[in-house]
């Protein structure tokens, strides 16, 4: 590095020229030369070398600060002015330093060399937010001016770089193409920015939710006051449950204070990881894709979304799909072999012509103008011939899914004679079978396809094996032995790939140099085909993923919602984040510590904290990563690192650097008995080690699915998809986040993926109440947010959402209480609420105009239609009186008593007919307290009414504070009602009968009793009928 020497003055800096070769301390790039020909400096007072770029974002984007001795940067000529560049006395502004092209030595730019952008984990950061190139001043440019603007702009810029000579007017020699020099500079541009809410959308909400809290606080305060004597059981049962209510509402809304938005661009993607004669620098994928039962989860479903995996816009050697059969069952073996074979036809008809989806059962479907953009002449012709062969393949997996139907007395026996190892299904050993990739069949151009994988875990009698977690987890260590790609998709068996350059989408973020390094995983919204019109249930969720999980994003980061996730595997192993290096503060040794200290400063240390003395006297920086408490090296993928020699090459080193190496025995009992696995975990970039072949990795493969290999390790306590809920989306991503890692949230204009839900009523409410259940597990587990992890990184925001996930299965009680209420009050003639004075009329109709306001305006910020908000709070109500109250019971009784409830999977639609299975009724205990809830309000409406009508005019006052309560429930329950009666308006018998006795005997035994009515203690009087 070239020297500086400190001038007389008071901290000006004269550099030295040969400095113009230096390299920026924060990204790895040359220092360039300004117009002058002198190097740049943005830090004239300790000349900390740092390029124009990186000047330019940490002005616009970080705290606008040296990194070395805090001084403020001032404005250079040519920056753009941000607040408090007022004192600057430079005006000049200049339209060239915008696009971020900086020459390093002064000749041209195809001496530029951009390889330090490339993804580097163990590259320090430097800035939470955005890429290392440059700013968002120009972030957008291209899309917000129009084609001949934004031409007009580059030619400008040509003008500049002409006048200058740094570009030339020919494109002779050895000079790049000037359309070159403007790819080059937008490759240095960011790959995502944030595009926050705009304030006059954002701050009406929130100050309308800061309204709603004060007049939600005085309103609890008049209702706890002001007791109604004359029914004090039920106002007493009333205010409980408003305050729970109020309780549920915090934890919901305060989460959704800072929602933001992201774009990304996948050009620029491209353009930093894809160049012209230099190898693909886009980060490998492996995909797991689980299923098991292929009777309830149709094999056409699965073999769609494998389909539009492995025709993915994605480097074909990048991407592996591994298929999990936790049924272990032939029919998904024999479908799967079916469907690599006619990938091999479907994969280049999508890439040639570029369609869109590429799950061919839902393109073939689309009520679309197929020919729309399309310009090849042989597209008809070969998209008819496509479909023709694709219903062939329907044909032959319809054929073997009737073949299943009934299996053999000896088992089913494979095409070459011998058994099927999965005939007992709950005693198999595991299996492994490859097809495609580089060592398979290629496509019918002649073409690699991506590589597809079929894994059936071991299982034996009398182990755990956790369900989808434990399958999950299995994926996790075979694709680590087989391909150990560092990122990873997640996808249920009825998620196709929607858009497909979702993949791209992920990466934007996740191979951002700085950002990425922090993400645990990329979260996608979950999107959903087959839904009626209406969405009669709520099945799009609509709410959760354009609200909730926008105003999460702004946070920490959105939950893992169990599939369309892009994962970074090293989070999934436990590890934490990489922490920034805290920069040092300026320092002096001039004066005693004692007053430095009282300065606000410290003296310089001669031994920096994670520094030791090597053996000549200079620094030697360990690097360590932090996993659990306990300090582990990093290690990349070039270096491989033997497990049986790491004790030896200890040797030579001091205490304190064999405390930060891990033995093998220490990796063993944390990872489980696998060389090849342990050797996995220390590559962060991916890759498999050197020397190895496949039929040892397939051996190796087959070991770490046994069912024994977990037993004695952290797999799904701290490794992996965490065990002890059927939710183990939620507890997973909830320990990413307790351990400081982010997450984030893409949603792309195309959806990038899409599913089918249950569209009956029926099986919708046990969906809902697997979730619910599976919430009420971590509420009673040791990792309930209410008590874990304090102490850690997880933001106080974050932890509310979190806790909201895990307690609104509890709202179902004072739910249900709250909408019984009405109807007793119909029944009773008494009320919750005494006379009103005009000063409670006023606090009544406050927050009732809050309530809506705030709607209104979370509907205006998030573009959700009214319909769909409303469809929400109607369900909300449904599943709150019938699943949530189920799984609150069930829960405390698996839990404490140990009462195990089957889970059975939700039936995915495979019917012909458009909403066929709307209108399928099927019989569950879960339709029974709605039922009662609809009956009990109806008839206390009709009582209400009588009594009114025979009671005279005084009495229909107080009557309409009871029917709006009670209209209330039954129009939060139309939708329930609705489904009940099915197309034939008709009824089961015994939902009928159950009902209607319930609510009968509910309203005699109420009569009969009547608490209200004063008791009396004295004789009884009777009339004597004389006049006295």
């Amino acid at each position: 590095m070239a020297s500086t020497n400190m001038a007389a003055g008071f901290g000006s800096l004269a550099v030295d020229q040969q400095s113009a070769a230096r390299i920026c301390k924060v990204c790895g790039d040359k220092i360039g030369q300004k117009e002058n020909g002198q190097v740049f400096v943005a830090c004239h007072v300790c000349g900390f070398p740092v390029c124009r770029p990186c000047y330019e974002y940490e002005r616009s984007e970080g705290n606008q600060c040296c990194p070395q001795c805090n001084t403020r940067y001032k404005r250079l000529k040519g920056s753009p002015r941000i607040p408090g560049d007022e004192d600057d006395n430079s005006d000049q502004e200049d339209f060239d330093d915008e696009f971020q092209i900086k020459n390093s030595d002064g000749q041209q730019h195809e001496n530029v060399d951009f390889n330090h952008q490339q993804w580097q984990p163990n590259a320090q950061a430097f800035s939470v937010a955005g890429s290392t190139a440059a700013g968002k001043d120009l972030e957008g440019d291209k899309e917000i001016y129009g084609s001949e603007e934004w031409k007009e702009r580059v030619d400008k810029w040509k003008v500049k770089q002409e006048k200058r000579g740094l570009l030339s007017n020919d494109n002779g020699g050895n000079d790049l193409p000037e359309e070159d020099d403007y790819l080059l500079a937008e490759a240095r541009q960011p790959l995502w920015r944030k595009v926050p809410i705009s304030s006059s959308l954002i701050s009406p909400y929130r100050i309308v939710i800061v309204l709603r809290f004060i007049v939600l606080a005085f309103f609890l305060r008049f209702r706890i006051l002001t007791p109604a004597y004359d029914a004090y059981p039920l106002w007493l049962i009333s205010v409980i449950c408003e305050v729970w209510f109020a309780f549920s509402w915090i934890l919901d809304q305060f989460p959704k204070w800072f929602p933001i938005r992201r774009e990304t661009y996948l050009d620029r993607l491209s353009l930093r990881f894809e160049r012209e004669g230099e190898p693909n620098q886009l980060g490998a994928v492996d995909v797991f894709v689980s299923t098991v039962d292929p009777l309830k989860e149709p094999p056409i479903i699965t073999g769609n979304t494998v389909l539009s995996i492995l025709a993915a816009d994605y480097p074909v050697e990048k991407v592996c799909c591994y298929v999990s059969d936790d049924g272990a069952s032939m029919l998904t073996f024999d479908s799967l072999a079916e469907t690599a074979e006619f990938a091999r036809r479907w994969v280049p008809f999508c890439k040639k012509h570029n369609i869109e989806p590429r799950a061919p059962e839902f393109y073939f479907n689309e009520k679309i103008d197929y020919l729309k953009d399309k310009v090849h002449p042989s597209f008809v012709k070969e998209r008819r011939a496509m479909k023709r062969e694709y219903e062939e393949f329907k044909v032959r997996i319809n054929a073997l899914v009737a073949n299943a139907q009934k299996k053999p007395e000896e088992g089913w026996v494979m095409q070459d004679g011998t058994p099927w190892p999965g005939n007992n299904t709950r005693d198999h050993p595991g299996m492994i079978q490859v097809y495609l990739g580089s060592a398979g069949a290629l496509d019918v151009d002649g073409k690699e396809l991506p590589r597809l994988v079929y894994v059936s875990r071991e299982k034996r009698p009398g182990y755990q094996h956790h369900k989808k977690a434990g399958a999950e987890n299995a994926l996790v260590r075979v694709s680590a032995v087989l391909t150990n790609a560092p990122f990873i998709l997640n996808l249920d068996c009825d998620h196709y790939i929607n858009n497909s350059k979702a993949i791209r989408e992920a990466m934007c973020f996740l191979m951002d140099p700085q950002f990425g390094k922090k993400l645990c995983y990329v979260q996608f919204p979950q999107r959903f085909d087959g839904i009626d019109r209406h969405d009669r249930y709520a099945n799009r969720n609509v709410v959760f993923f354009d609200i909730n999980m926008l105003g999460l994003d702004g946070l920490q980061g959105p939950v893992y919602v169990g599939t369309g996730c892009v994962f970074n595997r090293q989070a999934l192993y436990g590890y934490d984040p990489p922490v920034s290096e805290k920069r040092p503060k300026m320092t002096c040794d001039c004066w005693p510590s004692w007053c430095c200290c009282c300065c606000g400063g410290s003296r310089k240390k001669s031994k920096k904290k994670g520094e030791k003395k090597g053996l000549f006297g200079g620094p030697l920086f360990s690097k360590k990563k932090k996993m659990m408490g306990k300090n582990y090296v990093k290690k990349g993928s070039a270096p491989v690192f033997d497990l049986e020699e790491i004790e030896e090459g200890l040797e030579g080193y001091e205490e304190l650097e064999k405390s930060s190496l891990m033995s093998q025995k220490n990796f063993e009992k944390r990872f489980g008995q696998s060389p090849v696995f342990i050797a996995s975990t220390l590559m962060e970039n991916g890759g498999l080690p050197e020397g190895t072949n496949s039929t040892s990795l397939i051996k190796e493969a087959i070991h770490v699915i046994s069912c024994g290999y977990e037993e004695k390790t952290e797999w799904g306590k701290e490794i992996g998809w965490i065990y002890g809920s059927v939710t183990e989306d939620i507890l997973t991503g909830f320990k990413m986040h307790c351990r400081g890692w982010k997450s984030v949230y893409c949603v792309p204009k195309r959806p990038a993926f899409k599913g089918s839900a249950p569209i009956n009523l029926s099986d919708r409410l046990h969906q809902v109440l697997r979730w619910a259940l599976g919430s009420v597990e971590i509420f009673l587990s040791r990792h309930c947010p209410l008590w874990y992890g304090y102490g850690g990184k997880l933001k106080w925001l974050e932890r509310l959402a979190y806790i909201n996930t895990i307690v609104y299965p509890f709202t179902s009680i004072p739910l249900l209480a709250y909408c019984t209420i009405p109807a007793v009050c119909l029944l009773t003639g008494k009320f919750i609420i005494p006379t009103l004075s005009n000063l409670t009329s006023i606090w009544f109709l406050a927050l009732f105009l809050s309530i809506i306001a705030t709607g209104v305006l979370e509907l205006r910020w998030s573009g959700v239609s009214i319909q769909d908000w409303w469809r929400n709070e109607q369900f909300w109500v449904i599943g709150g009186v019938s699943a949530h109250l189920f799984a609150v019971f069930q829960g405390l009784l698996k839990v404490l008593a140990g009462v195990d409830t089957n889970f059975t999977v939700t039936a995915k639609a495979a019917e012909d007919t458009e909403f066929g299975e709307l209108y399928l009724f099927k019989w569950t205990t879960l339709l029974i307290p709605p039922t009662t809830l609809i009956i009990l309000n109806m008839v206390g409406v009709v009582a209400g009414v009588s009594d009114a009508i025979n009671n005279g005019y005084g009495s229909w006052g107080p009557l309409f504070g009871k029917l709006f309560f009670a209209f209330w429930v039954i129009l939060h329950l139309y939708p329930f009602l609705k489904g009940l009666m099915g197309r034939q308006n008709r009824t089961p018998t015994i939902v009928v009968l159950w009902s209607i006795l319930l609510a009968s005997i509910f309203s005699l035994v109420w009569v009969r009793i009547d608490p209200f009515l004063p008791k009396q203690t004295g004789p009884i009087l009777k009339q004597c009928g004389v006049d006295c």
